[in-house]
């Protein structure tokens, strides 16, 4: 019987991904280092505070994170394991429906305000139409999330950022699948005047051949079309029913790719 092992899409075995809160004004200058350096992440926006001045408008929206994901961050921004349940999916939604109106496609992601989140919660989300929802602290991990609605990152960018983008370099054993996965506040660099370490970050990061470059939605889709493939019994062939092509590696060879509502034998 064949081995098969799952890809990232291009046959990679490494994935990069940033997720950063808030819409502060100083996303424009963090959207430029990622874009310069081939980076890309997800944005979660509250759209409830676009009127205050610090936060950026929303006409800059669509083109301000164009090549990156916008996702929620709820309307308010409130602690929301205190909240009624009703509520929270009254945040969720509200925040849904403003943040789709300005970029033109569904958000499906989600970071819980202040962190804040309660198993009642988590099971609320897949009713509103959120994939995935990110969690504060760091893992000091590159594994892949098995809880998408408590998806913790690998660091803060203030926690070893650059001991762990070293590390994730490093990383070579093709069995395996690495996420290394940034999260922060944009703001926080005009805080601590330390602007210049994301950018050494992205400059060592960027333009690996063997990683894959996503945002935080795309990594779930992608691990999404795989489980969605099916297999013949003796993984002689594979179906692809996505409408995206999926990448795996058998016995081993080279990543092969499996075009969208394709069989390829294997």
């Amino acid at each position: 019987m064949n081995r098969v092992y799952c890809c990232f899409p291009g046959g990679k075995h490494k994935a990069l991904t940033m997720s950063y809160d808030d819409g502060r004004t100083a996303d424009r200058r963090l959207v430029d280092i990622f874009n310069r350096n081939g980076i890309r992440g997800t944005f979660h926006l509250n759209s409830g505070l676009f009127d205050h001045p610090e936060r950026i408008d929303p006409s800059e929206v669509r083109t301000l994170y164009a090549g990156h994901e916008v996702a929620c961050h709820t309307v308010t921004h409130p602690t929301i394991a205190r909240c009624p349940l009703p509520e929270v999916a009254q945040e969720v939604l509200e925040d849904r429906m403003a943040l789709e109106k300005l970029t033109g496609y569904p958000v499906r992601g989600l970071s819980y305000p202040n962190g804040s989140v309660s198993e009642d919660i988590e099971r609320l989300l897949p009713l509103c139409g959120i994939r995935y929802s990110r969690v504060v602290g760091s893992s000091d991990s590159f594994a892949l999330p098995e809880n998408p609605f408590r998806w913790q990152a690998t660091c803060h960018h203030n926690h070893r950022l650059m001991e762990l983008g070293e590390q994730f370099l490093g990383l070579f054993k093709q069995q395996y699948l690495y996420l290394m996965y940034v999260w922060g506040h944009s703001y926080e660099f005009d805080n601590q005047d330390n602007w210049q370490l994301m950018e050494d970050f992205c400059r060592m990061m960027g333009g690996h051949d063997d990683i894959w470059y996503c945002t935080n939605i795309e990594y779930i889709d992608a691990m999404d079309d795989f489980r969605r493939l099916c297999f013949a019994a003796d993984n002689s062939f594979v179906m692809n029913p996505n409408a995206r092509d999926c990448w795996i590696r058998v016995n081993d060879g080279e990543p092969v790719r499996i075009p969208a509502g394709q069989t390829v034998q294997l």
